[in-house]
């Protein structure tokens, strides 16, 4: 696979429209919010979650896509398989003197093993080698750090969410028809964003790829998944939700041209009307100032 020559930086605004990009466990589901400004967020753990998603269905058999943290998954299954496909029994003494004369914990690797272990984890499933992973669990294939890490998303704006009292016309069991008299109606909540345009922004080092095996291809594939992300994970939770701009920066060399945060100043998102409330993409505009460019950065636009 080609290795990554190039530093990368990028923008992702993305919006929602009745519906809740990102419910927070902690208070009941409703949409995450920052509670001093009223601007709406979405975890990057939430973003990250629609990419594996998305490489699970797209990329699903070819050597190397595989997903590590997956629905249902079990993650020290995943890392013993590793080791058995390396051979190395961990609950025998190390093969190698080096690591060792007796197994420290029985069934934990150690040594070069937690290397070897980690390199064979990277190169079977993208999202180690894309976003890292802690595998210090159980088997002990030690700890990833991704080459690619994305920010919390937050609303440009504020966003103003609202409850919806909600009606199943069915029960789950014969005693609450019996409390029904029949009726059998049940009442729930949902909770919606009216309308919010989020931003997020992202980082992609070549120095950490070379440690995991992230190659050109996987960036390729990785850029793709942001662009249909949404486009494969409807939910009736989630409304509508829609990719509107992938800005990407990239640097002519791996330690970059210049500091992220100025490149990203670059980018704005300005209601059309400050007095209107927005409600579509279309209040707002969206620019990105290419004059006088740092000597090495080329811009793109990866969603049109």
């Amino acid at each position: 696979m080609p290795e990554l020559k190039n530093r990368y930086d990028f923008v992702l605004l993305f919006d929602v429209q009745d519906g809740n990009p990102n419910g927070d466990p902690d208070a009941g589901n409703l949409p995450r919010t920052d509670p001093e400004t009223g601007h709406g967020l979405v975890t990057d753990v939430c973003l990250k979650r629609k990419v594996r998603n998305f490489i699970s269905l797209t990329e699903e058999g070819k050597p190397g896509f595989d997903i590590f943290v997956k629905e249902k998954a079990i993650l020290n299954q995943a890392m013993e398989s590793a080791f058995s496909k390396l051979k190395i029994d961990l609950n025998e003494k190390p093969a190698d003197a080096k690591d060792g004369k007796k197994r420290d914990s029985p069934g934990r690797a150690q040594g070069a093993e937690v290397e070897r272990g980690r390199a064979l984890m990277c190169e079977t499933f993208f999202d180690i080698r894309t976003f890292g992973a802690v595998m210090s669990t159980g088997p002990n294939a030690g700890q990833v750090r991704g080459p690619v890490q994305l920010t919390f998303a937050r609303s440009v704006l504020p966003v103003v969410f609202q409850e919806h009292a909600i009606t199943r016309v069915a029960v789950t069991s014969d005693v609450e028809s019996e409390k029904q008299s029949g009726e059998n109606r049940t009442m729930g909540r949902k909770s919606t964003v009216h309308y919010g345009l989020y931003r997020a922004h992202g980082f992609v080092s070549p120095h950490l790829a070379k440690r995991t095996g992230f190659s050109a291809v996987d960036l390729e594939v990785l850029f793709k998944s942001f662009r249909h992300m949404f486009e494969l994970d409807r939910s009736a939770a989630r409304g509508l939700m829609s990719m509107r701009k992938i800005i990407v920066f990239k640097h002519g060399s791996e330690l970059g041209n210049a500091p992220a945060h100025a490149l990203f100043g670059r980018v704005r998102a300005d209601a059309v009307s400050p007095e209107k409330t927005a409600r579509a993409f279309t209040d707002y505009t969206v620019t990105v100032d290419t004059a006088k460019l740092p000597e090495g950065i080329e811009v793109m636009d990866l969603a049109g």
